[in-house]
């Protein structure tokens, strides 16, 4: 027998999933192609088709500074561990570096052949990684006053939509030729695993074991990163035609993706099973990005909006 008030139920995680509007970041014009926390989750950066990239403070809202020099759409950006550069990429072709409290353009990288889709930083900032239309990922090394790419790899069948790199230095990418491609530089290897339909995103779990790739044929697929093996697929979203990106929570215990029809879906991770979707947005969810700490979520998309989810 209990005695006295009944406690209230412990909230379970799929209830502590970000889905509550509490911001919208309002400058862009057109659509917004990525939102990038950085790493400690401080402030957030855009971009998009009206050749800008900007920062925000996304838990107050607020604008904090702008970034102009790309003559063509940007696709792309990623931050230094130190706060203190940016790296971003799209229809010009080139990686620009910038100075984030000046926003001044320090260098810029050339070697691409086509627009540029996705970028990362190695796990010391000492380079940078880029993968584009041109079927081509490259490395270009952030000490060196070259301008030209230190490494370039060119197996692909078609454009490079995505881009990571492991903690041991892998360089890991995926395409819209239905491959996913692990370079180990150091032991001079190419691993490929196919997946038999167009790759749009993709993202290494944060323990670094596995990948998570989102399909064409409106899935998502969770790989074992250094065999390959297929652990678990996620569907329930609607991804036919566009370019969305995927991601995990910070603990890997859910999935989460976009969808065609403006949502916003989460899966728990073993399971498998749909477990909150939200409508996000009234356009395509191009992007999203969720707080290293899981406190909030940031979308955009097509229609030029950019939301902050708590």
């Amino acid at each position: 027998m209990r005695y006295g008030p009944a406690l209230p139920d412990e909230p379970s995680s799929h209830d502590r999933l970000p889905s509550e509007r509490t911001f919208e970041l309002k400058g862009h014009e057109g659509p917004v192609l990525a939102v990038r926390f950085n790493r400690s989750g401080t402030y957030c950066l855009s971009c998009g088709k009206d050749r800008t990239l900007r920062l925000w403070n996304p838990h107050r809202g607020i604008p904090i500074k702008s970034y102009h020099g790309h003559g063509y759409d940007v696709r792309d950006v990623a931050v230094s561990t130190d706060n203190s550069k940016l790296a971003s990429g799209g229809g010009d072709r080139q990686i620009f570096l910038w100075d984030v409290a000046t926003g001044r353009t320090l260098r810029k990288f050339r070697g691409h052949d086509g627009v540029v889709n996705s970028i990362c930083y190695g796990p010391d900032d000492g380079v940078i990684v880029s993968g584009g239309y041109d079927q081509a990922v490259m490395v270009w090394d952030t000490r060196s006053r070259s301008f030209d790419p230190i490494q370039s790899m060119k197996p692909f069948g078609d454009s490079v939509t995505a881009v990571a790199v492991s903690k041991s230095a892998e360089v890991i990418a995926s395409s819209v030729d239905g491959t996913l491609r692990r370079f180990d530089a150091r032991a001079g290897c190419l691993y490929t695993d196919d997946l038999h339909h167009p790759i749009t995103s993709m993202v290494l779990s944060h323990d670094d074991h596995c990948v998570l790739a989102g399909c064409l044929d409106g899935s998502l697929r969770l790989l074992d990163r250094v065999s390959g093996e297929l652990l678990a697929q996620y569907t329930g979203h609607v991804a036919e035609s566009y370019r969305m990106e995927v991601s995990m929570t910070p603990s890997d215990s859910h999935v989460l993706a976009g969808s065609e029809d403006g949502r916003i879906c989460y899966w728990d991770l073993v399971e498998e099973r749909m477990v909150k979707s939200f409508q996000a947005h009234a356009g395509v969810v191009c992007s999203q990005a969720i707080h290293p700490e899981s406190k909030c979520l940031l979308t955009s998309s097509t229609d030029g909006s950019i939301f902050v989810w708590q």
